[in-house]
């Protein structure tokens, strides 16, 4: 793995890390502290994640999409934006940054709707929310491998990730495992299909514009196409690359996380530009697939903030809020 990335994004090695109790682990929680406060993204390396697994999540997104779409029908996404499973086509989903009101997000939509589809898949054992599957006669072996990399992603967020944020802010390294037991995430698998390139020219489609992420935190899995920019640390409203790496997860703080920490940690925002032309067909996109996997806090869970993060002269700056209440409200702003 290289040491330095062609980013200005920092990397955080986990490869001793081991159960979290060593003084390696202490010093990688602290950088992963230190990252999550300057920069709110990050690269993270020897995370455990097999990049064998990671490729064959790709090979089997790519199956996905590339069925019929009245198969993908199959697996709609409810009308409610709450109910964040199954298959949503192109222009569907409609990224807003902080955007509520229904004429404003009309607007949005119609002046540059995303160009992408999705597929999103949560825990089988949530009781608030179930997975909606293509039948497995068409597409067998789909449904058990996405549950398998979800539950790979789950394994690197509870055993690693969230106890080096812990460390990082000073708390016992077991402190949020409670807020997130039940792993009630999401695993998103994302197609930007190719298109002429004179439509991202015109302004008539869009990939995703700047935008913040709303759970705890993100892992990025992107293929080799790129396209991801986060906003740059040292000069607001510029953009630096965030290019993919082999073995590298792209990581990010979300809303509810730098809410939780009385903005102690950055949400930062970010956006995927449009893509480049394809090698032999310069009129023409490529076609890019991104992997995120959200996580979120149990949905019965009141946060208020986090030890540590305020005082005499740093005072609350949030209310109390329910994690199901302030995750609802964002995804209904997105359909």
């Amino acid at each position: 793995m290289p040491g330095t990335l062609l980013s200005e994004l920092p990397t955080i090695d986990f490869a001793n890390f081991s159960d979290g109790t060593t003084e390696e682990a202490r010093e990688i929680g602290q950088k992963f502290f230190a990252a999550c406060r300057d920069v709110g993204f990050a690269y993270l390396v020897n995370t455990g994640i097999p990049q064998e697994k990671v490729d064959e999540m790709f090979a089997w997104s790519a199956q996905f999409f590339r069925l019929p779409l009245e198969t993908r029908m199959k697996a709609p996404h409810p009308p409610e934006g709450w109910k964040h499973r199954g298959y949503s086509g192109i222009g569907v989903e409609q990224v807003s940054q902080m955007v509520f009101d229904p004429t404003e997000l009309a607007a949005i939509r119609a002046k540059s709707p995303d160009f992408k589809e999705s597929f999103d898949i949560g825990s089988e054992t949530s009781a608030h929310v179930q997975n909606i599957w293509v039948p497995e006669s068409d597409l067998p072996g789909f449904r058990g491998y996405c549950m398998e990399f979800f539950n790979v992603c789950k394994d690197f967020e509870m055993k690693k990730l969230l106890p080096a944020l812990a460390i990082g802010l000073g708390l016992d390294r077991d402190f949020f495992f409670e807020y997130h037991s039940l792993g009630d995430n999401q695993l998103r698998l994302l197609h930007y299909p190719e298109a002429p390139a004179d439509v991202f020219e015109s302004g008539k489609k869009g990939r995703i514009g700047a935008h913040t992420d709303f759970s705890t935190g993100t892992l990025l899995f992107q293929d080799d196409c790129g396209g991801l920019e986060v906003e740059s640390p040292n000069q607001p409203g510029v953009f630096i690359p965030a290019p993919p790496v082999p073995g590298a997860i792209v990581f990010n703080i979300g809303d509810f996380l730098m809410r939780w920490s009385n903005d102690t940690l950055k949400s930062t925002l970010h956006r995927v530009r449009a893509p480049p032309r394809k090698e032999g067909d310069s009129e023409t996109t490529r076609e890019r697939f991104s992997i995120p996997y959200f996580m979120s806090a149990n949905e019965d869970k009141i946060i208020d903030c986090l030890p540590g993060c305020y005082g005499p002269d740093k005072p609350k700056k949030y209310e109390p809020i329910g994690a199901g209440e302030y995750i609802n409200m964002r995804l209904n702003a997105t359909y």
